[in-house]
């Protein structure tokens, strides 16, 4: 087994001791993204500019191992208030288009950096 460290600064560098995604036999796992804009640090406002922040910065890290979003196979949302659901859902449909993946979404009492999504994917080549 071959395990590949992907790496990009088109998404939030980790804030710890982890990375960003891990390729295994042509399998990406990302760990958790949050709505941090890489060239700057900064947290947009508000749920839907987290959302496109936080999806785009997975879409980013995904590129960078080579996987389409039409390959991502299950994605895993934490958010910090389920009534945000359906305004994450629209913008979350504009990256997932067709063969859209698995997916789970969690409401939770916090996440780093107090932000207010956090997302997660596994992925093929």
């Amino acid at each position: 087994m071959e395990k590949k460290i992907i790496s990009t600064d088109k998404a939030p560098a980790a804030i710890g001791p982890y990375s960003q995604a891990i390729e295994v036999n042509g399998m990406v796992f990302t760990s958790g993204v949050i709505p941090v804009v890489p060239s700057t640090g900064e947290i947009p406002e508000g749920i839907e500019a987290q959302a496109k922040q936080a999806i785009g910065n997975l879409v980013a890290l995904l590129g960078e191992a080579g996987v389409k979003p039409e390959n991502v196979i299950k994605t895993v949302v934490f958010i910090k208030n389920m009534d945000d659901f359906s305004k994450i859902n629209a913008i979350y449909s504009e990256f997932f288009k067709t063969d859209c993946p698995a997916r789970s979404c969690v409401e939770v009492a916090r996440l780093p950096k107090d932000v207010l999504i956090e997302i997660e994917a596994i992925g093929i080549k």
